[in-house]
């Protein structure tokens, strides 16, 4: 067995009994290597995942990768665990959290000049969730917080990273927004 196979071999287990993103300097710590040389093993693992079309597959997001379950078995997946009904993230909520998306980092004040009305709450809220997080501190007066997305807010998306957004102009992406009522669950 070579050392890379080894190697591969070790984050297939790990990527299993993390559960959560393993992000490329955490593993690269465990092995005692170069970044560069464990992501290369993860991303030829998660090839080698992709080649095989089976119900489990390795999704990178931003410098993390995790183990997850092919979506086209997301329905019989539901049937089994009968879930625990789902949280909602409101209109108001996806507003601010778009906002955050495409303007990071960002003031609350940036966010409420921007929706005229006043957002600590959903802010709040979408700490709790972990969808955004504090980045650091404007330079403007106060030093108010500056609020970025986090690598939960690209695996509910499905994204690899912010690139992936979709293009504001796009008019399939604005006629596919939620109407008024609707909910996107999280």
């Amino acid at each position: 067995m070579t050392e890379r196979t080894k190697i591969k071999s070790a984050l297939e287990s790990m990527l299993f009994v993390w559960g959560d993103p393993l992000d490329v300097k955490t593993a690269a710590q465990v092995f005692e290597a170069e970044p560069g040389v464990v992501a290369d093993c993860l991303k030829e693992l998660q090839a080698e995942y992709e080649e095989r079309e089976g119900g489990i597959l390795i999704q990178r997001f931003g410098d993390s990768f995790q183990l997850c379950t092919a979506e086209e078995n997301r329905s019989y997946i539901e049937r089994l665990c009968n879930p625990v009904r789902e949280k909602k993230l409101s209109k108001s909520a996806l507003e601010v959290l778009a906002i955050i998306a495409y303007r990071q980092p960002v003031t609350r004040g940036e966010i409420e000049s921007i929706r005229g009305v006043r957002c600590s709450y959903v802010l709040e809220g979408l700490v709790q969730k972990g969808l955004i997080e504090e980045t650091g501190r404007s330079e403007a007066v106060g030093r108010p917080i500056l609020y970025g997305t986090t690598n939960l807010f690209l695996r509910h998306f499905g994204i690899e990273n912010l690139s992936e957004l979709p293009d504001l102009e796009d008019e399939d992406f604005l006629n596919a927004a939620p109407g008024e009522g609707e909910q996107l669950s999280i």
